[in-house]
């Protein structure tokens, strides 16, 4: 770790600056690539086709706790492609990440674990999907970004109003 403090023009160096007592702190620990798949159950005759290929994305996400304040996040993002009836590829990767997060509530902890962990394995995911669609013989494929901010408060909207149903119907 540097330090870029002011040396020699009198400025006391010796504090260090001090952390609020609800301060949430996040250590990326580790990222790897849990799981990783690749078919083109098709192929070869999938690239003779000139239909326009339909892409379908689907998402999702698992929290494991390792330890107190540890915490093994994993993305998981599946892109299937299909001409026509056919599936030309099918791509999934298991991203995964080790958290140490400290300070905070549990409602903080929550949103963290939704957002901040997602968001920091994504450009991971991104990559793997990309690497494995260019070298099963397909045209590069672009993931594009994804908000899992609004994922994560849409998700809480959503359950909100299912308990808030439920309640009513109690």
């Amino acid at each position: 770790m540097s330090d870029l403090s002011p040396r020699g023009n009198g400025a006391d160096t010796s504090a260090t600056p001090a952390v609020a007592p609800n301060q949430i702190q996040v250590a990326v620990q580790k990222i790897y690539v849990k799981d990783a798949s690749f078919e083109a159950p098709s192929s070869p005759h999938i690239f003779q086709e000139q239909t326009q290929p339909q892409i379908q994305l689907n998402l999702n996400q698992k929290v494991n706790t390792l330890a107190e304040g540890v915490f093994e996040a994993v993305l998981a993002v599946t892109v299937t492609c299909k001409v026509g009836d056919k599936t030309a590829y099918l791509a999934e990767v298991h991203q995964a990440g080790i958290f140490a997060i400290s300070g905070g509530d549990p409602t903080n902890l929550h949103a963290i674990l939704g957002t901040f962990c997602p968001t920091t394995l994504f450009p991971y995911v991104r990559s793997v999907i990309s690497d494995q669609i260019v070298a099963g013989g397909f045209p590069p494929f672009v993931l594009q970004p994804i908000n899992f901010d609004q994922l994560y408060l849409e998700q809480m909207r959503k359950r909100a109003e299912g308990g808030a149903e439920q309640s009513a119907e109690v």
